[in-house]
C-alpha cells in the first residue's frame, strides 16, 4: 500500500452529504458509510479534522430570505452543524474511532469549546476532531469556517467532498459538455465565479497557500484515493 501524501487534512462535508436517501435530516446509513471512509484514512496515520455544514436542516441565507432575521437564521444554522457533528461522532465511535466535537459557540454539556492548541493536541493523539458551529459568527459560511480551521491547525490540504467529480466550467448536471479542470488556480476560480467555495474561503486559502482538492464523495473509496495521492478530482492551488 502506498503511503499517504498528507500528514494532516481538513475534510469539508456539506450537511446534504448526510441526507442519503431520506431527503432531509440524517440518514444513519450514510453517516456510517462516511465514518467508515474517514476511519480507513485515520488508520493510515493521517490526522483528520472535519468541518460539517448544516444544510440538511437549515441554511442561514435561505432562512433569512423567508423572513427570519439573518443573524438568528445563521445561529440556527450553527446549531444544525452541531447536530451533524454529533451524528458523525456517534458513527465514528461505533467503529472504535476516538473523536472530539468542538464548537465555536459554547455548549459545554454537548461538546468542548474550540481551543486551537487543544484541538491540535487531539489530532496529534490520533483523534478525529469535528469542528462544529462554523466560525461562531453570523454572515460566514461553513466553507469559510473550513478555510479558517485548516489555517489554524496547519492542515496540509482542504478536501472538499461534493456530489460531482471536481470543478467544472459549468454545472455538469445541466450542461452535458461542461469541462472539468484537473487543476486550477485561486484567481481563476474567483474571476470565473466558479462554485468551489465562497469567495471569502478561496481568498483565505490563496493568502495562506492552502491547497483545496474537490472530489466526489459518492464514489466509495475516493477519500482514501485522494489521501494516497491518486489524481482524483480537481486541485485548486497557486
Amino acid at each position: 500500500m502506498s503511503a499517504p501524501v498528507f500528514r494532516r487534512i481538513l475534510l469539508k462535508l456539506s450537511g446534504e452529504a448526510l441526507i442519503g436517501t431520506q431527503g432531509f435530516g440524517i440518514d444513519p446509513a450514510m453517516a456510517a458509510r462516511i465514518a467508515g471512509e474517514v476511519d480507513e484514512v485515520r488508520k493510515l496515520g493521517v490526522q483528520i479534522g472535519i468541518v460539517v455544514g448544516g444544510g440538511n436542516f437549515i441554511r442561514g441565507v435561505a432562512a433569512s430570505e423567508s423572513g427570519i432575521d439573518r443573524v438568528v437564521a445563521d445561529q440556527m444554522g450553527m446549531l444544525a452543524t452541531v447536530i451533524n457533528g454529533l451524528a458523525l461522532q456517534d458513527a465514528l465511535e461505533k467503529l472504535g474511532c476516538h473523536t472530539r466535537v468542538t464548537t465555536a459557540i459554547e455548549i459545554r454539556e454537548v461538546a468542548e469549546p474550540f481551543i486551537r492548541r487543544r484541538s491540535v493536541r487531539h489530532l496529534e493523539k490520533g483523534r478525529v476532531v469535528i469542528f462544529a458551529a462554523g466560525t461562531g459568527s453570523p454572515y460566514f459560511s461553513t466553507d469559510t469556517a473550513a478555510a479558517l480551521r485548516a489555517i489554524e491547525i496547519k492542515a496540509d490540504v482542504i478536501l472538499k467532498a461534493t456530489k460531482v467529480d471536481g470543478v467544472y466550467d459549468a454545472d455538469p448536471q445541466k450542461v452535458s459538455e461542461a469541462k472539468m479542470f484537473s487543476r486550477i488556480n485561486y484567481l481563476d476560480v474567483l474571476s470565473r465565479g466558479l462554485k468551489v467555495m465562497d469567495t471569502t474561503a478561496i481568498s483565505m486559502c490563496m493568502d495562506n497557500s492552502v491547497q483545496i482538492i474537490i472530489f466526489n464523495l459518492n464514489v466509495p473509496g475516493n477519500l482514501k484515493r485522494v489521501v494516497l495521492g491518486e489524481k482524483i478530482g480537481s486541485l485548486v492551488s497557486r
